[in-house]
């Protein structure tokens, strides 16, 4: 008899519930559609961003992050470095995110009756045990605003999984990249240092003439030892990147090839945006869930045991009602709009960090473009004082000096055409589509 009691009352008290409050609103991620297994492996999964839920369970933002398409070109340099560095990924943003999805799956179910058992002592000694059932018929939308929460946190993990991750490949192209120009300016250095070899022995060969003097020679050796340096410093430079790389992905790159040409990152919402959107909805939940907490609500209860059931309605508020209630509530709803103009503060800050990295994209690209012409005019000088040298009407030094210049202005134009790469980098980074979505 006290078995179809308890279920009949079971049964009552969830219709009840129904009938007082919604049933539990959409995860993200298909959260209440059968637990994962313990042994389900934690790392990042292709289909870490997928929703089950269809129409306004889905989540909004997590659906931004599933669409976001990578900028860089299939089968270029640039993508398997990428490739290779979220496959080496080991992060424990992933580990964060799942366990945010197993809080907010028990979360989900916060609307239904709690049942436990209940054991207390008579004051005649004796032991008596029963089952305690209790449903919250009014508590001023606490449960609602939990799972709430525990959606808003699902979806703050996966930003900052997108945001750990599209930092882990900015990282490793920043290294390659690095080590692609280092690799560039050692080769222009090894160049000149041919060349100036040859200035060199034309030196040597005019002192020994008595065209010249020693001082020539000392110009020329000098000018080497600074070329030697620069290429001693080149090398050195790319291969720290190179093996930090290494280190970091366990592949080698090297002979990858070229990257890719521009990109627009144009019509993104950046992902520190998106955080702070997901922050502000956990904001305002934690905020409903304090309001109810100092205000009254009402349960159910029923105590089965075996003489019988009983059960009684219990109004109470968490906290209870003091003289400062007033001032608690008002605070809590002005944690509303503080949550709001976070996100105000975060869109502006994304605008102006957009600004600067589009101005010195266009100042790089500039001096890319300056520093190109600079060279073909340096060489044609160049060849204009070889001819003229030759002829005898320029001396070693000053071929030697235009020549200077043009490795100078060849180093200057590989510095800009490479910080242009790493900015639009860095605004891919911000955007998050240095990764697919749908490859998190």
């Amino acid at each position: 008899m006290r078995q179809v009691n308890l279920a009949v009352l079971f049964v009552a008290m969830t219709a009840l519930t129904g009938c007082m409050d919604a049933l539990p609103d959409g995860m993200p991620f298909g959260l209440g559609q059968g637990r994962e297994t313990e042994t389900e492996e934690v790392s990042r999964q292709a289909s870490t961003f997928e929703q089950e839920e269809e129409g306004e369970n889905r989540s909004e933002i997590i659906d931004a992050l599933l669409a976001r398409q990578s900028v860089l070109t299939s089968g270029s340099a640039f993508a398997t470095v990428a490739d290779g560095a979220l496959d080496a990924d080991s992060r424990a943003s992933a580990a964060e995110l799942h366990s945010a999805r197993l809080r907010a799956e028990a979360t989900s179910r916060n609307w239904l009756p709690t049942l436990g058992p209940n054991i207390s002592l008579t004051s005649l000694g004796e032991i008596v045990s029963s089952i305690l059932i209790e449903q919250v018929l009014f508590d001023n939308g606490r449960r609602r605003a939990e799972r709430a929460f525990a959606a808003a946190d699902v979806e703050v993990a996966a930003v900052n999984l997108s945001e750990d991750l599209n930092g882990r490949v900015f990282t490793a192209l920043s290294l390659f990249i690095t080590g692609q120009k280092s690799e560039e300016k050692a080769a222009i250095s090894a160049r000149a240092l041919t060349r100036m070899y040859e200035f060199e022995r034309i030196v040597i060969g005019r002192i020994e003439g008595g065209v010249s003097d020693q001082a020539d020679r000392r110009v020329i050796e000098s000018k080497l030892n600074d070329m030697r340096s620069a290429q001693s410093s080149a090398q050195e430079a790319a291969q720290t990147a190179r093996a930090e790389l290494y280190a970091m992905t366990g592949q080698d790159f090297t002979g990858a090839g070229a990257g890719q040409g521009a990109f627009s990152v144009e019509g993104q919402t950046n992902l520190s945006v998106l955080r702070a959107q997901a922050e502000a909805t956990r904001t305002v939940a934690q905020a409903t869930i304090d309001r109810a907490g100092l205000l009254p609500g009402l349960t159910a209860s029923a105590n089965v045991t075996g003489d019988g059931t009983t059960g009684g309605l219990t109004a109470s508020s968490e906290q209870g009602i003091g003289f400062g209630t007033g001032a608690s509530l008002r605070a809590i709803e002005a944690s509303r709009e503080t949550a709001d103009r976070r996100v105000n503060e975060a869109r502006e800050t994304a605008r102006r960090s957009q600004s600067r990295l589009e101005q010195r994209l266009a100042s790089y690209r500039r001096q890319e473009s300056e520093a190109e012409m600079l060279v073909r005019e340096s060489r044609g000088t160049f060849r204009l004082f070889q001819d003229q040298f030759q002829a005898g009407q320029r001396s070693v030094l000053d071929v030697v000096s235009i020549y200077e210049q043009l490795v100078q202005r060849e180093q200057a134009h590989v510095d800009a055409k490479y910080e242009v790469l790493l900015i639009q980098m860095e605004m891919a980074r911000d955007a998050g589509i240095l990764a697919d979505g749908d490859a998190i």
